[in-house]
């Protein structure tokens, strides 16, 4: 009973072994060790790209990817720059719009690929390219200003997040004691993930999203709603890509609609996927998978940082390492005749 399982999840469980190894070597090797700060600064600097990640992940579960997440990321940044101002309720309506903008952008690609039946690499190429130019014309200079209460209890613990909310006066902080270190920003992600992500893939929906990967064919045949799943899965990118866009702008205070960005933001997801177990031909693998990866690809950034590796050297490294990752799925892929044997 349990072979089974892990059996099926291989790539995920290399990919949590790998990361743990390497965040406990890197906590070790850091001068300040196990510290609340550094691990509050690790997660302020994971949130943003494990978000994209997500969003990259559901496409590729259907056999595409979404080169726009990250300019969709950088559009809802610039968007909540402008949003999420005023007072508690404006700012909570503001967050809200900057999520369904994210997810009716998502839809749109959806819509695009099903009924124009255009591939989705090449529809969000042209869609990510619109939504550069929509962040452009919202910031075409970095600005905003977000409320500086929210960015700090966001941003740091449960403690500073409570304190600020003033529900750590002195006469009820007990509460807070077995948790006040752990960082919000890692609480916002794993509720994200699990809340939304977790429920989704159990509907019959999030299980047509793998079915397709593994046989589009088999699926419209079994009477499976193809169309519907592909829908839901851009929408659903938009929606955690939004997720990012909206934690950015509240992290930086602002809104920035910067191509680079973006383009950085695309690529790493792609190299998340991969890295957290999902296959690329679609069918194999998972949001919570893409986490991990998201993990892995950080840490390895966090070691360049302690150890002094040369900036040139960098994107060699990097690049070593997704290759490493991109050909050790290859070669599961090719030990299968069909993709369906996975779920045998």
């Amino acid at each position: 009973m349990i072979a089974k399982p892990l059996r099926h999840n291989r790539g995920f469980a290399a990919a949590l072994i790998l990361f743990l190894v390497l965040f406990v070597v890197y906590h070790i090797l850091h001068p300040r060790g196990f510290s609340t700060a550094v691990f509050i600064q690790n997660a302020n600097e994971t949130v943003a790209i494990a978000f994209v990640a997500m969003a990259q992940t559901i496409p590729v579960l259907v056999g595409g990817l979404d080169l726009s997440v990250g300019s969709v990321m950088t559009l809802t940044a610039c968007l909540a720059s402008y949003l999420v101002v005023g007072t508690p309720a404006q700012m909570i309506f503001g967050m809200f719009l900057t999520l369904l903008a994210g997810t009716t952008f998502g839809v749109m690609n959806g819509l695009i690929v099903v009924f124009g039946r255009i591939q989705p690499i090449i529809a969000t190429l042209a869609t990510g390219a619109i939504a550069m130019g929509l962040a452009l014309l919202l910031r075409p200079t970095p600005g905003g200003d977000i409320d500086a209460d929210l960015n700090w209890a966001l941003t740091n613990s449960v403690f500073d997040f409570a304190e600020t909310f003033g529900l750590a006066d002195d006469g009820n902080a007990a509460w807070l004691q077995p948790f006040a270190n752990i960082p919000v920003p890692l609480i916002i992600l794993l509720v994200v993930a699990f809340g939304v992500w977790a429920p989704f893939k159990r509907t019959v929906t999030g299980r047509t999203l793998y079915a397709i990967g593994s046989a589009e064919s088999a699926a419209k045949l079994s009477g499976l709603p193809v169309r519907r799943a592909k829908i839901a899965a851009f929408g659903l990118a938009g929606f955690f890509a939004s997720c990012g866009g909206l934690y950015l702008a509240i992290q930086t205070s602002s809104g920035n609609a910067d191509i680079t960005q973006a383009g950085a933001y695309t690529l790493n997801s792609i190299a998340a996927v991969v890295l957290g177990g999902t296959s690329l031909l679609g069918g194999i693998g998972g949001a919570i998978g893409s986490l991990v990866g998201t993990g892995i690809l950080r840490v390895i950034s966090f070691y360049f940082r302690i150890l002094s590796v040369d900036p040139l050297i960098q994107p060699l490294i990097e690049g070593l390492v997704l290759l490493a990752a991109v050909s050790l799925g290859a070669l599961r892929t090719l030990r299968i005749k069909n993709k369906l044997e996975h779920f045998r």
